[in-house]
Protein backbone atom coordinates (compact mmCIF):
# COMPACT_ATOMS: atom_id res chain seq x y z
CA UNK A 1 0.00 0.00 0.00
CA UNK A 2 1.32 3.27 -1.26
CA UNK A 3 1.70 5.55 2.23
CA UNK A 4 -0.95 8.65 2.69
CA UNK A 5 0.20 12.05 1.18
CA UNK A 6 -0.31 14.71 4.27
CA UNK A 7 -2.14 17.68 3.34
CA UNK A 8 -0.12 20.98 4.44
CA UNK A 9 -2.12 24.36 4.30
CA UNK A 10 -1.60 27.18 1.93
CA UNK A 11 0.16 28.77 5.43
CA UNK A 12 2.64 26.40 5.87
CA UNK A 13 3.67 26.17 2.33
CA UNK A 14 4.50 29.98 2.24
CA UNK A 15 6.18 29.92 5.10
CA UNK A 16 8.22 26.72 4.19
CA UNK A 17 9.16 28.18 0.78
CA UNK A 18 10.27 31.78 2.56
CA UNK A 19 12.39 29.96 4.69
CA UNK A 20 13.90 28.18 2.05
CA UNK A 21 15.15 30.80 -0.23
CA UNK A 22 16.61 32.71 3.01
CA UNK A 23 18.53 29.49 3.86
CA UNK A 24 19.68 28.86 0.37
CA UNK A 25 19.07 32.52 -1.37
CA UNK A 26 22.46 33.32 -1.46
CA UNK A 27 22.75 37.57 -2.20
CA UNK A 28 25.78 39.14 -2.59
CA UNK A 29 25.78 42.44 -1.04
CA UNK A 30 27.07 44.30 -4.23
CA UNK A 31 23.43 43.31 -5.79
CA UNK A 32 21.74 44.21 -2.80
CA UNK A 33 22.80 47.83 -3.62
CA UNK A 34 21.74 47.48 -7.15
CA UNK A 35 17.99 46.05 -5.67
CA UNK A 36 18.03 49.01 -3.68
CA UNK A 37 18.70 51.76 -6.61
CA UNK A 38 16.36 50.01 -8.49
CA UNK A 39 13.38 50.52 -5.69
CA UNK A 40 14.41 54.02 -6.14
CA UNK A 41 14.51 54.50 -9.90
CA UNK A 42 11.05 52.75 -9.99
CA UNK A 43 8.29 54.24 -11.88
CA UNK A 44 5.71 53.52 -9.09
CA UNK A 45 3.74 56.73 -7.12
CA UNK A 46 6.18 59.22 -5.36
CA UNK A 47 6.11 58.80 -1.92
CA UNK A 48 3.59 60.66 0.19
CA UNK A 49 6.29 63.73 1.24
CA UNK A 50 5.98 64.78 -2.23
CA UNK A 51 2.69 64.36 -2.56
CA UNK A 52 1.88 66.72 0.09
CA UNK A 53 4.20 69.24 -1.32
CA UNK A 54 2.42 69.31 -4.72
CA UNK A 55 -1.29 69.33 -2.55
CA UNK A 56 0.27 72.91 -0.82
CA UNK A 57 1.12 74.37 -4.42
CA UNK A 58 -2.51 73.22 -5.81
CA UNK A 59 -3.92 75.30 -2.47
CA UNK A 60 -1.44 78.07 -2.99
CA UNK A 61 -2.89 78.46 -6.66
CA UNK A 62 -6.42 78.28 -5.67
CA UNK A 63 -6.33 81.16 -2.87
CA UNK A 64 -4.51 83.20 -5.08
CA UNK A 65 -7.01 82.69 -7.93
CA UNK A 66 -10.01 83.40 -5.36
CA UNK A 67 -7.98 86.87 -3.97
CA UNK A 68 -8.04 87.71 -7.53
CA UNK A 69 -12.09 86.89 -8.11
CA UNK A 70 -12.43 88.78 -5.07
CA UNK A 71 -11.46 91.96 -6.07
CA UNK A 72 -13.24 91.09 -9.07
CA UNK A 73 -16.10 90.78 -7.81
CA UNK A 74 -15.56 93.92 -5.30
CA UNK A 75 -14.95 96.24 -8.21
CA UNK A 76 -18.66 94.88 -9.82
CA UNK A 77 -20.25 95.76 -6.64
CA UNK A 78 -18.69 99.03 -6.49
CA UNK A 79 -19.77 99.72 -9.92
CA UNK A 80 -22.93 99.01 -9.70
CA UNK A 81 -23.84 101.29 -6.67
CA UNK A 82 -23.06 104.12 -9.71
CA UNK A 83 -26.01 106.44 -10.63
CA UNK A 84 -28.43 105.82 -13.75
CA UNK A 85 -27.49 107.61 -16.31
CA UNK A 86 -30.60 107.76 -18.22
CA UNK A 87 -32.20 111.25 -18.76
CA UNK A 88 -34.96 113.02 -20.21
CA UNK A 89 -33.06 113.43 -23.78
CA UNK A 90 -33.76 109.50 -24.03
CA UNK A 91 -37.52 110.09 -24.25
CA UNK A 92 -38.00 112.35 -27.00
CA UNK A 93 -39.32 110.62 -29.13
CA UNK A 94 -42.49 110.45 -26.74
CA UNK A 95 -45.00 113.47 -25.71
CA UNK A 96 -43.67 116.55 -22.85
CA UNK A 97 -46.30 115.23 -20.62
CA UNK A 98 -45.07 111.58 -20.76
CA UNK A 99 -41.45 112.10 -20.63
CA UNK A 100 -41.24 112.60 -16.68
CA UNK A 101 -43.60 109.57 -16.02
CA UNK A 102 -41.61 107.33 -18.51
CA UNK A 103 -37.94 108.65 -16.57
CA UNK A 104 -39.47 107.34 -12.80
CA UNK A 105 -40.33 103.80 -14.25
CA UNK A 106 -36.69 103.89 -16.29
CA UNK A 107 -35.02 104.94 -12.84
CA UNK A 108 -36.87 102.47 -10.84
CA UNK A 109 -36.56 99.71 -13.26
CA UNK A 110 -32.48 100.49 -13.50
CA UNK A 111 -32.38 100.63 -9.23
CA UNK A 112 -34.24 97.51 -9.22
CA UNK A 113 -31.68 96.11 -11.57
CA UNK A 114 -28.62 97.23 -9.63
CA UNK A 115 -29.87 95.81 -6.40
CA UNK A 116 -30.71 92.34 -7.51
CA UNK A 117 -26.85 92.61 -8.85
CA UNK A 118 -25.79 93.50 -5.70
CA UNK A 119 -27.04 90.41 -3.90
CA UNK A 120 -25.79 87.93 -6.52
CA UNK A 121 -22.27 89.52 -6.02
CA UNK A 122 -22.85 89.26 -2.03
CA UNK A 123 -24.08 85.59 -1.76
CA UNK A 124 -20.70 84.80 -4.19
CA UNK A 125 -18.83 86.77 -1.74
CA UNK A 126 -20.79 85.16 1.47
CA UNK A 127 -18.54 86.15 4.48
CA UNK A 128 -16.23 88.43 2.99
CA UNK A 129 -18.82 90.63 1.85
CA UNK A 130 -18.62 94.12 2.48
CA UNK A 131 -21.27 95.47 4.81
CA UNK A 132 -24.50 97.06 4.05
CA UNK A 133 -24.60 100.75 4.22
CA UNK A 134 -27.32 102.12 6.09
CA UNK A 135 -30.11 103.90 4.11
CA UNK A 136 -30.19 107.53 3.64
CA UNK A 137 -33.66 109.10 4.72
CA UNK A 138 -34.29 112.31 6.12
CA UNK A 139 -34.51 111.07 9.72
CA UNK A 140 -30.83 109.35 9.48
CA UNK A 141 -29.51 113.02 7.99
CA UNK A 142 -31.90 114.90 10.64
CA UNK A 143 -29.92 118.33 11.37
CA UNK A 144 -28.45 118.46 14.57
CA UNK A 145 -30.17 120.15 17.23
CA UNK A 146 -28.61 121.65 20.22
CA UNK A 147 -31.75 120.58 22.87
CA UNK A 148 -31.51 116.72 21.70
CA UNK A 149 -31.63 114.67 25.38
CA UNK A 150 -28.77 112.37 25.95
CA UNK A 151 -29.60 109.01 28.32
CA UNK A 152 -27.43 110.43 31.45
CA UNK A 153 -27.98 114.28 31.70
CA UNK A 154 -28.09 115.70 34.89
CA UNK A 155 -29.70 118.91 34.30
CA UNK A 156 -32.54 117.29 32.46
CA UNK A 157 -32.97 114.85 34.92
CA UNK A 158 -33.23 117.68 37.26
CA UNK A 159 -35.90 119.43 35.78
CA UNK A 160 -38.28 116.76 34.76
CA UNK A 161 -38.24 115.90 38.85
CA UNK A 162 -39.53 119.42 39.48
CA UNK A 163 -42.04 120.18 36.52
CA UNK A 164 -45.43 119.89 36.59
CA UNK A 165 -45.26 116.44 35.45
CA UNK A 166 -43.98 115.23 38.47
CA UNK A 167 -46.68 114.42 41.29
CA UNK A 168 -47.75 111.82 38.05
CA UNK A 169 -44.94 109.81 37.90
CA UNK A 170 -44.02 110.17 41.93
CA UNK A 171 -47.23 108.50 42.19
CA UNK A 172 -48.80 111.19 43.96
CA UNK A 173 -51.85 111.73 41.85
CA UNK A 174 -53.73 109.39 39.33
CA UNK A 175 -55.09 110.65 36.08
CA UNK A 176 -58.77 111.85 35.73
CA UNK A 177 -59.47 113.42 32.40
CA UNK A 178 -62.17 115.55 31.39
CA UNK A 179 -62.88 115.22 27.29
CA UNK A 180 -65.23 118.68 26.41
CA UNK A 181 -65.84 120.10 22.88
CA UNK A 182 -66.55 123.13 21.13
CA UNK A 183 -70.30 124.94 21.55
CA UNK A 184 -72.79 123.56 19.00
CA UNK A 185 -70.58 120.77 18.11
CA UNK A 186 -71.57 118.57 15.55
CA UNK A 187 -72.32 114.62 15.65
CA UNK A 188 -68.88 114.13 14.28
CA UNK A 189 -67.01 116.06 16.97
CA UNK A 190 -69.33 114.18 19.55
CA UNK A 191 -68.44 110.64 17.56
CA UNK A 192 -64.15 111.18 18.15
CA UNK A 193 -65.18 112.32 21.90
CA UNK A 194 -66.16 108.70 22.72
CA UNK A 195 -63.88 107.00 20.36
CA UNK A 196 -61.23 108.95 23.13
CA UNK A 197 -63.30 108.19 26.00
CA UNK A 198 -63.13 104.36 24.86
CA UNK A 199 -58.76 104.45 25.00
CA UNK A 200 -58.32 106.76 27.63
CA UNK A 201 -59.31 105.22 31.81
CA UNK A 202 -61.31 107.57 33.59
CA UNK A 203 -62.48 109.54 31.08
CA UNK A 204 -65.83 111.83 30.94
CA UNK A 205 -67.45 113.39 28.64
CA UNK A 206 -69.20 116.95 29.80
CA UNK A 207 -70.93 119.12 26.65
CA UNK A 208 -69.95 122.26 26.95
CA UNK A 209 -73.04 124.33 25.52
CA UNK A 210 -71.88 128.01 25.75
CA UNK A 211 -69.56 128.19 28.89
CA UNK A 212 -66.12 130.01 28.39
CA UNK A 213 -62.97 127.97 28.63
CA UNK A 214 -61.58 129.53 31.45
CA UNK A 215 -65.00 128.88 33.31
CA UNK A 216 -64.29 125.22 32.43
CA UNK A 217 -60.50 124.70 33.64
CA UNK A 218 -61.80 126.50 36.94
CA UNK A 219 -64.95 123.90 37.26
CA UNK A 220 -62.36 121.28 36.37
CA UNK A 221 -59.90 121.86 39.30
CA UNK A 222 -63.20 122.42 41.85
CA UNK A 223 -63.89 118.36 40.79
CA UNK A 224 -59.71 117.42 40.87
CA UNK A 225 -59.76 116.52 37.01
CA UNK A 226 -56.06 116.21 36.39
CA UNK A 227 -56.55 116.56 32.21
CA UNK A 228 -58.69 118.59 30.19
CA UNK A 229 -59.15 117.77 26.21
CA UNK A 230 -61.24 120.21 24.41
CA UNK A 231 -62.12 119.10 21.08
CA UNK A 232 -62.49 121.48 17.94
CA UNK A 233 -64.08 121.41 14.91
CA UNK A 234 -64.02 122.88 11.29
CA UNK A 235 -66.35 122.22 8.85
CA UNK A 236 -68.38 119.73 10.97
CA UNK A 237 -64.96 117.47 11.44
CA UNK A 238 -63.12 117.78 14.39
CA UNK A 239 -59.69 119.31 13.41
CA UNK A 240 -57.70 120.31 16.59
CA UNK A 241 -57.26 119.43 20.49
CA UNK A 242 -56.52 121.82 23.39
CA UNK A 243 -54.47 119.70 26.05
CA UNK A 244 -54.05 121.54 29.31
CA UNK A 245 -52.44 119.78 32.25
CA UNK A 246 -54.58 120.49 35.47
CA UNK A 247 -53.73 122.42 38.07
CA UNK A 248 -50.31 124.21 37.03
CA UNK A 249 -50.43 123.69 33.08
CA UNK A 250 -48.98 123.36 30.37
CA UNK A 251 -51.26 124.03 27.67
CA UNK A 252 -50.93 122.83 24.02
CA UNK A 253 -53.03 122.91 21.18
CA UNK A 254 -52.58 120.02 18.57
CA UNK A 255 -53.54 119.94 14.59
CA UNK A 256 -55.66 116.72 13.95
CA UNK A 257 -55.02 114.97 10.58
CA UNK A 258 -55.96 111.72 8.76
CA UNK A 259 -58.43 110.80 11.25
CA UNK A 260 -60.38 107.19 11.06
CA UNK A 261 -62.68 106.22 13.04
CA UNK A 262 -63.22 102.74 14.29
CA UNK A 263 -65.97 101.78 12.05
CA UNK A 264 -64.18 102.52 9.07
CA UNK A 265 -61.15 100.65 9.77
CA UNK A 266 -61.23 97.38 7.32
CA UNK A 267 -60.79 95.26 10.42
CA UNK A 268 -61.25 96.16 13.91
CA UNK A 269 -61.92 95.31 17.39
CA UNK A 270 -63.79 95.69 20.34
CA UNK A 271 -62.06 97.55 23.78
CA UNK A 272 -61.75 96.34 26.82
CA UNK A 273 -61.80 97.70 30.50
CA UNK A 274 -57.98 97.07 31.14
CA UNK A 275 -55.73 99.65 31.29
CA UNK A 276 -53.38 99.91 28.64
CA UNK A 277 -49.95 99.70 28.11
CA UNK A 278 -48.74 103.06 26.83
CA UNK A 279 -45.86 103.21 24.00
CA UNK A 280 -43.96 106.88 23.59
CA UNK A 281 -41.55 106.26 20.70
CA UNK A 282 -39.02 109.20 19.44
CA UNK A 283 -39.49 111.91 21.40
CA UNK A 284 -36.19 113.46 21.27
CA UNK A 285 -35.44 116.76 22.06
CA UNK A 286 -36.32 118.67 25.49
CA UNK A 287 -39.49 119.90 23.81
CA UNK A 288 -40.36 116.19 22.60
CA UNK A 289 -39.76 115.15 26.39
CA UNK A 290 -42.27 117.55 27.49
CA UNK A 291 -44.99 116.54 25.19
CA UNK A 292 -44.62 112.94 25.81
CA UNK A 293 -44.40 113.45 29.07
CA UNK A 294 -47.61 115.57 29.24
CA UNK A 295 -49.26 112.38 26.71
CA UNK A 296 -48.12 109.98 29.47
CA UNK A 297 -50.21 111.72 32.36
CA UNK A 298 -53.65 110.55 30.50
CA UNK A 299 -53.20 107.04 31.35
CA UNK A 300 -52.77 105.03 34.59
CA UNK A 301 -49.41 104.15 36.14
CA UNK A 302 -49.48 100.44 36.44
CA UNK A 303 -51.19 98.87 32.87
CA UNK A 304 -53.08 95.34 33.23
CA UNK A 305 -51.15 92.93 31.05
CA UNK A 306 -53.90 90.65 30.86
CA UNK A 307 -56.21 92.75 28.23
CA UNK A 308 -52.87 93.03 25.99
CA UNK A 309 -53.96 96.23 24.96
CA UNK A 310 -51.24 99.06 24.14
CA UNK A 311 -51.81 102.80 23.01
CA UNK A 312 -48.70 103.94 20.87
CA UNK A 313 -47.73 107.66 19.67
CA UNK A 314 -44.88 107.64 17.62
CA UNK A 315 -43.53 110.47 16.68
CA UNK A 316 -42.02 110.92 12.90
CA UNK A 317 -40.96 114.18 11.18
CA UNK A 318 -42.64 116.05 13.92
CA UNK A 319 -46.04 114.21 13.36
CA UNK A 320 -47.13 112.21 16.36
CA UNK A 321 -48.97 108.55 14.83
CA UNK A 322 -52.07 107.74 17.72
CA UNK A 323 -52.67 103.94 17.55
CA UNK A 324 -54.72 101.45 19.34
CA UNK A 325 -54.26 97.43 19.20
CA UNK A 326 -54.61 94.53 21.13
CA UNK A 327 -52.06 92.03 20.37
CA UNK A 328 -52.95 88.31 20.49
CA UNK A 329 -50.16 85.57 20.68
CA UNK A 330 -49.85 82.45 18.32
CA UNK A 331 -47.94 79.05 17.55
CA UNK A 332 -47.35 78.82 21.37
CA UNK A 333 -45.75 82.50 22.35
CA UNK A 334 -43.59 82.52 19.25
CA UNK A 335 -45.71 84.75 17.13
CA UNK A 336 -47.90 87.96 17.94
CA UNK A 337 -50.36 89.34 15.92
CA UNK A 338 -51.71 93.11 16.38
CA UNK A 339 -55.72 93.90 16.13
CA UNK A 340 -56.40 97.62 15.21
CA UNK A 341 -59.27 98.58 17.86
CA UNK A 342 -59.02 102.25 16.89
CA UNK A 343 -59.50 105.33 16.16
CA UNK A 344 -56.41 105.85 13.90
CA UNK A 345 -55.07 109.60 13.34
CA UNK A 346 -52.18 111.99 13.35
CA UNK A 347 -51.10 115.18 15.50
CA UNK A 348 -49.26 118.26 14.65
CA UNK A 349 -47.87 120.41 17.82
CA UNK A 350 -48.80 124.01 16.93
CA UNK A 351 -48.08 126.15 20.02
CA UNK A 352 -47.32 125.46 23.76
CA UNK A 353 -48.06 127.44 26.86
CA UNK A 354 -46.80 128.20 30.01
CA UNK A 355 -49.55 127.74 32.96
CA UNK A 356 -53.14 127.29 32.22
CA UNK A 357 -55.26 128.20 29.18
CA UNK A 358 -55.24 132.39 28.56
CA UNK A 359 -55.37 133.82 25.02
CA UNK A 360 -54.64 137.07 26.27
CA UNK A 361 -52.05 137.33 28.76
CA UNK A 362 -50.56 133.42 28.57
CA UNK A 363 -47.00 132.95 28.03
CA UNK A 364 -45.77 130.94 24.92
CA UNK A 365 -42.95 128.53 25.42
CA UNK A 366 -43.12 127.02 21.67
CA UNK A 367 -44.96 128.33 18.63
CA UNK A 368 -44.69 126.70 15.31
CA UNK A 369 -44.01 129.49 12.32
CA UNK A 370 -43.84 127.72 9.51
CA UNK A 371 -42.10 129.69 6.78
CA UNK A 372 -39.61 130.89 9.55
CA UNK A 373 -38.58 127.74 11.21
CA UNK A 374 -39.47 125.08 8.51
CA UNK A 375 -36.58 126.33 6.15
CA UNK A 376 -35.44 122.62 5.64
CA UNK A 377 -36.75 119.59 5.15
CA UNK A 378 -34.13 117.72 7.83
CA UNK A 379 -34.93 120.20 10.42
CA UNK A 380 -37.43 118.27 13.12
CA UNK A 381 -38.03 120.06 16.76
CA UNK A 382 -39.80 116.89 18.70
Amino acid sequence: MAPKKTKKSKKDDSMIDFVEEEVTGDVDEGEFEEAEDIVEDSDEDEPPKKKKKVVKKEIKQELELTDEKLQELLAKYEASKTTATKTKDDFKHLPKSQRGKALKKALRKDKRARQEERSKIRDELGESAPQKEVPKTIESMREYDPTMVDEQDDEVEHDEANDEFAPYFNRETSPKVMITMTPKAKITTFKFCYELQKCIPNAEIFTRKNVLLKTIIEQAKEREFTDLLVVHEDRKKPNGIIFCHLPEGPTAYFKINSLTFTQDLKKFGEATSHHPEVILNNFNTRLGHNIARMLACLFPHDPKFTGRRVVTFHNQRDYIFFRHHRYEFKKEGTKAALLELGPRFTLRLKWLQKGTFDAKWGEFEWVLKRHEMETSRRRFFL
